[in-house]
């Protein structure tokens, strides 16, 4: 078997042998069991003593959310200031000067809001200031508001009638302190050892073979690039992200940091079930979700390994497959299994140009972010999931002629509306946004928008359209990876990606919130013989259907404008 096709396969093994008992850790730590990180319970107190917090006070879904988006505003006015100031601020051997206010707008909501789309190029861009207590803080906490709002609908669900989703503040604290720092830790220790900086130095001088004086930036990497890839988060220490030989040295690296990207989306899966006390379903949403990865990992791997038909066309051999925009040290088939993972989580780190991949590659790309709901980011996966999962409901308890129910709630009509809200604001927001680019790039090209529109395509035709759906698709994501042919940090671009940046998190995260909620405290309803069970392959295989009937029937149209047509045309 081809040595990449087995690094790949590895890869998956490890993941699975950690992830599957965090998962279980995860369960038993949330519900508050004992479990080992206890230790940190002094370090929590004192948190809570210091801000005022009474971690054990119930909440229902209204406090919960009210928390939730109190804090991330909070967090959101901080860091738009820091952004423009930063060049005034220490911690910036570099001299990099502050952000406009149009790209402050935009990076400080990508990375409250666990996107970090950049807009920016991470050592030019931004100071070791910015880069650890702005990104690296926001790192750390826009993780774990995704999995603090995951584990309410876990509590939700725990009890048969309960108003109490739990404490907002009490679930924050713990997916730091007993989540996400431990592994940063471990994670960042092998990523110094390997080569990886960490210091607070500037950039270093040294002459090229060819004689040029090259400066290469440092900087506190390693601690950065840990939580980046664990929290789901993605954006880069350096403008290349994980392509770039300091923030990913060897092929080692590339192993740990694909495995710390899927770790917690997995775990939190299983760890749903077995918090509920119904490990079967778990189980059954972890294999639909891992059939959908399927489903775009091995048309990607493939369309990588089978080269450009154009320089087949031109009698080119290429043996190890299509290179343009790959590191040669990950080859194609490692690249494609990285694209594949970072778009169907929110994390969007590269290890190679996702705008050089083949076009079918990046059909399946955009795909796995317009369903989002293939393991998803840190918590974020389940409760989109959770919508596809209360549609499939409601269609098949039409099919069969009975009330929806969902673990022994009736599914009315207030919470069918709801999910299908969240279901068609993401269609709306990326068709809306691509539309209007379209519009303004065709009929505008000259206008001045701080980079004229004529200028911000670097490809013409198919592959430009692309570019352009790539990015809203990603914006609406979270996820921040991008065809990089897109001139994208101008007065247009930063405003409007900013916008579906905001739109796109919390709209999501606060209807299966409300749904939740609102089933978690009606009647209890007994299993019957007549009741739907959600925890089947069955029920399983319905859902994947809603999944990819729902999102073929939303962008099959803009998806034959753009990779699909380019796909023909080249052959």
């Amino acid at each position: 078997m081809n040595t990449e096709l087995l690094g790949i396969i590895a890869t998956f093994a490890i993941t699975l042998v950690i992830a599957i008992p965090l998962g279980k850790y995860l369960a038993k730590m949330f519900a508050g069991q004992k479990v080992w990180t206890d230790f940190m319970r002094p370090l929590e107190n004192f948190i809570y003593k210091l801000s005022g917090i009474n971690p054990s006070e119930p909440m229902d879904w209204k406090r919960f959310l009210k928390a939730m988006m109190t804090i991330n505003l909070l967090w959101l006015v901080y860091g738009f200031f820091v952004l423009m100031y930063q060049d005034k601020l220490p911690l910036n051997p570099d001299g990099n000067p502050g952000m406009t206010a149009n790209l402050s707008f935009n990076t400080i909501i990508s990375f409250v809001v666990n996107c970090n789309l950049q807009h920016y190029s991470g050592e030019s861009g931004a100071t070791y200031l910015t880069q650890h207590f702005i990104f690296m803080f926001l790192h750390f906490t826009s993780a774990a508001t995704g999995i603090a709002c995951a584990v309410a609908i876990f509590k939700a669900f725990k009890e048969k009638t309960t108003t109490d989703v739990g404490n907002f503040w009490n679930f924050f604290v713990k997916a730091i302190t007993r989540l996400l720092l431990p592994l940063s830790v471990v994670v960042a220790l092998i990523l110094t050892f390997n080569g990886t900086p960490s210091s607070y130095a500037g950039k270093d001088q040294f002459i090229s073979l060819q004689g040029d004086t090259v400066n290469v930036s440092r900087g506190p990497a390693a601690q950065m690039i840990a939580i980046k890839h664990l929290g789901t988060n993605g954006g880069g220490w350096f403008g290349a992200n994980s392509a770039h030989p300091l923030e990913n040295p060897n092929y080692f690296t590339n192993m740990v940091e694909i495995i710390s990207q899927m770790i917690i989306p997995i775990a939190m899966i299983l760890a749903f079930g077995y918090f509920i006390g119904r490990k079967k379903l778990g189980w059954v949403i972890f294999t639909v979700m891992m059939l959908g990865v399927l489903m775009l990992m091995i048309p990607s791997v493939t369309s990588e390994l089978g080269g450009n038909p154009d320089l087949s066309k031109m009698g080119i051999t290429q043996a190890s497959g299509a290179m343009e925009g790959k590191e040669v040290r990950f080859g194609p088939a490692a690249t494609a299994y990285w694209s594949t993972l970072t778009t169907v989580t929110s994390t969007g780190s590269v290890n190679g140009m996702h705008d050089s991949t083949m076009p079918l590659t990046g059909l399946w790309q955009l795909l796995a972010m317009m369903i989002n709901g293939f393991f998803g980011g840190c918590g974020v996966g389940i409760l989109n999931y959770f919508i596809y999962l209360i549609i499939a409901v409601f269609i098949s308890g039409l099919m069969v002629g009975r009330t929806p129910e969902f673990l022994g709630h009736k599914v009315e009509a207030r919470e069918v509306k709801i999910a299908a809200l969240i279901t068609l604001l993401s269609p709306f927001l990326i068709m809306a946004g691509t539309a209007l680019s379209s519009y303004v790039f065709m009929s505008h090209g000259n206008a001045d928008w701080a980079v004229k529109p004529s200028a911000w395509l670097n490809n013409p035709g198919y592959h430009g359209f692309s570019e352009m759906l790539y990015e809203y698709t990603s914006a609406n994501a979270n996820n921040g990876s991008g065809f990089e042919g897109l001139g994208d940090n101008n007065v247009f671009w930063n405003v409007t990606t900013g916008i579906v940046l905001l739109l796109g998190r919390f709209l999501p995260i606060i209807g299966p919130v409300a749904v939740a909620g609102l089933l978690a405290k009606k009647k209890f309803i007994p299993e019957s013989a007549g009741t739907l069970k959600v925890d089947t392959m069955t029920f399983g295989m319905m859902t994947l259907a809603v999944i990819l009937v729902l999102n073929a029937l939303s962008y099959f149209p803009a998806l034959v404008l753009g990779p699909i047509a380019e796909y023909f045309s080249m052959h």
